[in-house]
């Protein structure tokens, strides 16, 4: 319960943490979020750390000089990059060995068919969009992974994804979040991070069951 409440404290809270931690350690900051942003792209049970917040907040303090712009997005934007290639390669070579392939009742030979075909047509736009979407950015590489999506194909969209998501976050940050209305409501500001792009989750995956439901089954 304790981990829980200081989890959520930092996630609504990040810009107080980070400026704590940037009059504390310096440099070290840096080092810190490359780490959250590589761990929560790159390892698959770690979808809750605050990475749009943390993005954003980055960028507000690097308006102000407590950090620096080019440093702090060049750096993140390594982080991401790697972080989904780690998450990719796990679902590739990992994710198989779990399931056992066909020697497993968990593995389904049409099911990773299709995951395969709709991530070789659709997966960049997926790739990209998730990284925009809590929970969905930690899962989606993992996923492209598993149904065997060509790592060529992951790779770029893989850095175009990164370099939108880092630049364009921090870059916000960098250009309102010291706005006096923003940083009066930061905390719902990031409330709305974390539960808009959930709630368009939802409402696609409802959409998506709808029709599938209502498609005529072939005889």
């Amino acid at each position: 319960m304790e981990l829980a409440a200081f989890l959520i404290d930092f996630i609504l809270h990040v810009d107080k943490h980070l400026e704590t931690f940037v009059a504390s350690y310096g440099l070290w900051v840096y080092a810190l979020l490359f780490l959250i942003i590589f761990v929560e792209t790159g390892v698959v049970v770690m979808p809750f750390l605050p990475g749009d917040s943390l993005l954003f907040v980055v960028g507000a303090m690097c308006g102000v000089g407590l950090m620096s712009y080019p440093l702090a997005v060049g750096l993140l934007f390594v982080a991401a990059v790697l972080g989904d290639q780690c998450n990719y390669s796990i679902g590739r070579y990992i994710g198989p060995k779990v399931f056992q392939w066909e020697d497993s009742r968990f593995f389904n030979k049409r099911a990773f068919n299709q995951a395969h075909a709709f991530y070789e047509r659709y997966g960049g736009v997926t790739i990209i969009a998730a990284r925009f979407m809590p929970f969905l950015r930690t899962f989606a590489p993992f996923v492209a992974g598993i149904s065997h999506m060509s790592r060529g194909k992951f790779s770029l969209f893989n850095v175009v994804g990164a370099a939108l998501w880092v630049g364009g976050i921090v870059t916000a940050g960098y250009a309102f979040g010291n706005v006096p209305f923003v940083k009066a409501n930061l905390d719902k500001i990031i409330w709305a991070m974390i539960l808009v792009p959930g709630l368009f989750v939802l409402f696609g995956a409802w959409r998506a069951r709808r029709q599938s439901g209502s498609m005529p089954v072939q005889p």
